[in-house]
């Protein structure tokens, strides 16, 4: 069975996720759907096909539910299975852009903070796979980003 390391970027639909050979991509999934639905389906094939050797995940800001699942998800699957888990927050893969919260606010990072700020003209921008799984570039800090306005 061959040996992969998997990006998986759920903080928004569509989920993504790029299997990785000897540090390249090698294969990317882009899925539409609610990540509750559609992580275990994809994982379930996954884990058919390759041998899963570490996964980094995008965990956060986002879609609250979808960062809750994914982390729950992905932090069981390494407890049971000895998957190595990293993160990184989701502004390493759209280039640093506003990620939309709700309304016209959006998650904005500046240095290591991350704030909810009102963007005006936000234009969506994509997340992207990175082309390389540089594991140097990974934390071993995988706690959710939950970060939420006041209400």
């Amino acid at each position: 069975m061959l040996k992969v390391d998997l990006v998986v970027i759920a903080i928004e639909s569509p989920l993504l996720i790029g299997v990785y050979v000897d540090e390249a991509i090698f294969q990317t999934i882009e899925v539409d759907g609610q990540t509750s639905e559609v992580l275990p389906i994809q994982f379930e094939k996954l884990m058919r096909e390759y041998h899963i050797n570490r996964v980094l995940f995008a965990n956060g800001p986002g879609s609250f539910m979808a960062i809750k699942i994914s982390y729950i998800f992905l932090k069981t699957l390494a407890t049971t299975t000895g998957i190595e888990l990293f993160g990184a927050d989701g502004f390493y893969f759209n280039g640093n852009r506003p990620i939309k919260a709700m309304n016209s606010m959006c998650f904005v990072k500046s240095g290591e903070d991350i704030k909810i700020e009102r963007v005006e003209d936000f234009e969506k921008s994509s997340f992207q796979l990175p082309e390389r799984f540089r594991v140097e570039e990974y934390s071993k800090d995988i706690e959710p980003l939950y970060i939420l306005p006041a209400i």
